[in-house]
């Protein structure tokens, strides 16, 4: 996130109508919006890569998988985002009346930037975690070899798991999918 724009307050109606026109993508975090930060050509690289791996599974389980265009609806944090890549099972469920904004993504995976690692890591999760059908959360860092993933278990705690090799595999809980490093970081390592 870069700037906030010049007025203070905005009602999710104005936001939305405001959104609607913009060039750039925006996040609304409780009356306040934000101009969200471009990504870079390894950023584009990692998001293409995981849609090409994950689609063939999620395909069969009748799962979807939407990128950083598909705007993701957070209400205990009255909060429009846009997160790099949301995997949902089967049917999304929709906020307003089109097909613009989902709330029941199981995993949502962000590509750290130097300007958003910290809010990634930090206070988006904890707007992330509000939602009841999250199950993972995946950051990965887009120069070198590391993913952390987090993982919601039965008790509802989270438990991080940190990869550095290249040759390391995230095997993932909420849908059968493997992902080994080489095939997320193709074409930059």
């Amino acid at each position: 996130m870069v700037a906030q724009l010049t007025k203070q307050q905005y009602t999710i109606e104005e936001y939305l109508e405001l959104e609607s026109q913009a060039e750039i993508r925006h996040e609304y975090i409780d009356g306040e919006i934000l101009e969200m930060a471009g990504g870079t050509t390894n950023h584009n690289e990692i998001i293409t890569n995981l849609c090409v791996i994950l689609k063939p599974s999620l395909r069969k389980l009748k799962g979807k998988i939407y990128t950083e265009n598909v705007r993701l609806w957070i209400a205990s944090a009255e909060m429009f985002t846009y997160p790099d890549v949301m995997v949902i099972a089967e049917n999304p469920e929709y906020h307003g009346e089109n097909k613009t904004t989902v709330t029941n993504p199981i995993i949502i995976i962000e590509v750290l930037s130097k300007s958003t690692r910290d809010y990634d890591l930090g206070r988006k999760f904890e707007y992330y975690r509000s939602l009841n059908s999250l199950q993972e959360y995946i950051l990965i860092d887009p120069e070198k070899p590391l993913v952390m993933s987090y993982s919601k278990n039965n008790n509802q705690q989270w438990s991080l798991t940190i990869l550095e090799n290249i040759d390391d595999k995230l095997n993932l809980n909420s849908v059968p999918v493997e992902l080994i490093l080489k095939d997320i970081y193709d074409g930059i390592v």
